[in-house]
């Protein structure tokens, strides 16, 4: 397949990423599942708004970024935070200034209502969130008896259906099959999401769901929009054997987030000044 062809699913950047409009809803991966930061800094470049942003089920530089750059009017997470580095300043100050809404949510409780998404159940149940005080911040979420038992609450969670599945991973075919190994959430993501759109490290020499080793790690190219390939895609973060996160990026990144302004000249260094123009 021509990977320059408008019906093809290996396209240019821009191309690929066309999918992603205003007010998306979008899911994003945990920073150990593939980030796509080489695409985020164009949805930031492009100036795209009201992004409805999922994390699966948490994030750092991806949802800071993107929050910070006045992206994002809501988020469900897990968590936003840089780790032992410290926690994630522009969502930091989103919480405390109101300007993002923030649907808290737990790590299973995310990846389940992605299940019942993939399934395409209207809703799934889970236990272990009755006694926390998230139920209180939740009216979307409801408890209910257990029709099968007597004395057995349980949460029922609506089920997530994204408009997008952004995500990196290793590799794709020119068919627009893409290999995530280990990474079964991204099948999920795939599954539950209208589109996905990915960017990749290399394209794959053959047809990745015809060869033995590769093919259970695999996405079918029926679940993929459109695949670009971004050598270093997920950089500053790591991409699993790979290559590891570049730590002295990361907290330069922090110590200029801390402040508007500081913000806005990384921006201008490493994101506007590479994708405008």
């Amino acid at each position: 397949m021509n990977s320059g062809s408008a019906k093809g699913k290996v396209r240019g950047l821009d191309d690929t990423l066309a999918t992603i409009r205003d007010g998306a809803l979008l899911v994003v991966p945990a920073d150990y599942g593939g980030v796509a930061l080489e695409a985020t800094r164009r949805l930031v470049a492009r100036r795209i708004k009201r992004l409805r942003l999922i994390t699966l089920p948490t994030s750092s530089l991806q949802a800071d970024l993107l929050i910070g750059a006045g992206c994002v009017e809501e988020i469900e997470t897990s968590g936003v935070s840089f780790g032992e580095l410290g926690p994630a300043p522009r969502f930091a100050e989103s919480v405390s200034d109101g300007s993002v809404r923030i649907k808290d949510a737990t790590c299973p409780a995310i990846h389940a209502g992605l299940q019942a998404g993939e399934k395409g159940a209207p809703f799934i149940p889970l236990r272990g969130i009755i006694g926390s005080d998230v139920l209180a911040h939740r009216p979307d979420w409801k408890v209910i008896d257990n029709p099968f038992a007597q004395n057995d609450p349980i949460v029922l969670l609506p089920a997530i259906r994204p408009d997008v599945a952004l995500f990196h991973a290793a590799m794709a075919d020119a068919a627009g099959n893409v290999w995530v190994g280990r990474r079964r959430e991204l099948l999920t993501m795939a599954h539950a999401a209208a589109k996905s759109v990915v960017t990749v490290e290399k394209l794959f020499e053959g047809n990745l769901l015809e060869d033995q080793a590769m093919a259970a790690g695999t996405i079918p190219a029926f679940y993929i929009e459109a695949a670009s390939v971004v050598p270093r895609g997920a950089w500053p973060l790591g991409l699993g054997e790979h290559y590891p996160e570049d730590r002295p990026h990361l907290l330069e990144y922090l110590r200029l987030a801390r402040t508007r302004q500081g913000f806005q000249d990384y921006l201008a260094q490493w994101v506007l000044s590479r994708h405008n123009g």
